[in-house]
């Protein structure tokens, strides 16, 4: 793909233009995908507040407005756009930050054809492109009494940077001393209701006439931070995290009896013996689902604390560490050299570039670009030479995970030797 033409609102009734679209007067874009064309952006020529999003169906010759889920780009000055698969659309933004630039307008993944499918109606959803992986958020389960609380605040403790707790959702009114966004996220219960409806908690619960759940973005929030997530709820919970999109290692913590469990819920003193038989009802119901329904990856028995905490640590790989302040291995000057091939016409063409590692994407508003297998290639031009600027990249989405309703984790980003990347660009463009 070459540098994009310019698609003009008034003309895309009759002129449709596939792959790369750029639109530098109103900041609208076209992309075709099958038999139907998504237009980006807005009407307005001033910096965009909000995006829009419209469909032209060619093959019934009429526009459709679709439901647009997810949190869109912010406010930005202007975009561009390219089609990665038949199913997302990569919506580079300009006059943003360099770490809310990348966003993917997804048009048929498996989470919008089953909120198609719920729906009835036409539906695109938004997801922040993020740099780089995440470890996978740990669930621990298990019956009440068991320890899972103490293994979980040893591990905190221990690890104080590593580790993070999603904060959960309620509809509940919060109690005296509760602070919103640190013990709970306190919500109206339409608005919770809606979030559950649209796809965006991982589970959920009614308990005495309120909502608790967890929200994929509260997970999302403790990876942006750094840290990996625990999440430490019941069977049932589990259950429904094991059905989302959500990669996460499952872990079951049993006791070594049910005697042994009713003498700690004893021991505790915090429940009447009505409350003691009840949650041991609850327990032999929780560990026959634990051990055979599938959910856990592991199963673990908290028959001695120190020993089971040991083979925690082992489970999530931290057998040997020490450090309390772990600090990751960041190489941003890393140097790369790839070698990149193209087809077209029947000839492939390679070749060779040289890479090095970006810490941030900060695109002016002129840039073409170029779409070789999974690497998209920008090329900046100084405004009013022509002449590439060192703010060329290549953005490498051949190890994308997630997507909407929470974030698309793994994208590379590398700045690029502009003489090199200029030369072998100018003749794809030729080509192509």
């Amino acid at each position: 793909m070459g540098e994009a033409p310019v698609i003009y609102v008034e003309n895309l009734k009759d002129r449709f233009s596939n792959g790369f679209n750029l639109r530098f007067k109103g900041f609208e874009t076209s992309i075709d995908v099958g038999d139907k064309t998504f237009v980006i952006g807005s009407n307005n020529n001033d910096s965009i507040s909000s995006i829009e999003v419209q469909i032209y169906d060619k093959s019934k010759g009429k526009w459709v407005i679709p439901t647009v889920l997810g949190t869109e780009p912010k406010r930005y000055e202007g975009h561009s756009a390219i089609l990665l698969n038949e199913d997302r659309i990569m919506v580079i933004t300009w006059g943003s930050t360099p770490d809310d630039c990348i966003w993917f307008l997804e048009v048929d993944t498996e989470y919008v054809k089953q909120q198609k499918k719920a729906s009835g109606t036409e539906v695109v959803a938004w997801s922040k492109g993020v740099r780089g992986d995440a470890e996978k958020p740990v669930v621990i389960s298990g019956p009440s009494g068991v320890g899972k609380g103490t293994l979980i605040n040893m591990l905190m403790k221990e690890f104080p940077t590593m580790f993070g707790f999603s904060v959960s959702h309620t509809t509940r009114a919060p109690r005296s001393m509760e602070k919103n966004g640190v013990h709970y996220h306190f919500t109206e219960r339409s608005i919770m209701e809606k979030d559950i409806k649209d796809g965006k908690f991982l589970e959920f619960a009614s308990v005495h006439g309120n909502l608790y759940g967890t929200s994929t973005e509260a997970v999302e929030a403790v990876a942006d931070s750094g840290k990996r997530c625990i999440l430490d709820i019941d069977v049932q919970g589990a259950k429904s995290v094991r059905a989302s999109s959500l990669d996460a290692v499952f872990i079951f913590i049993s006791p070594p009896s049910v005697a042994k469990l009713e003498e700690r819920l004893h021991l505790r003193g915090t429940e009447t013996q009505e409350q003691i038989q009840k949650r041991l009802q609850n327990a032999k119901a929780e560990i026959e689902q634990g051990k055979s329904s599938g959910i856990f990856d592991h199963i673990l028995c908290n028959d001695h604390l120190e020993k089971c905490y040991d083979d925690l640590k082992k489970l999530l790989g931290l057998d040997g560490t020490t450090s309390t302040n772990p600090k990751p291995c960041k190489k941003s000057h890393l140097l790369i050299n790839y070698i990149l091939h193209y087809k077209a016409k029947g000839l492939t063409i390679y070749t060779k570039i040289s890479i090095t590692a970006s810490k941030g994407i900060n695109l002016p508003s002129k840039h073409a670009a170029s779409k070789i297998n999974n690497k998209i290639l920008i090329k900046s031009e100084t405004p009013g030479s022509g002449n590439p600027s060192k703010n060329s990249i290549v953005l490498d989405v051949s190890l994308l995970k997630g997507g909407a309703p929470s974030r698309t984790r793994g994208l590379n980003v590398y700045a690029v030797d502009p003489n090199p990347f200029s030369d072998s660009l100018n003749g794809i463009h030729k080509l192509s």
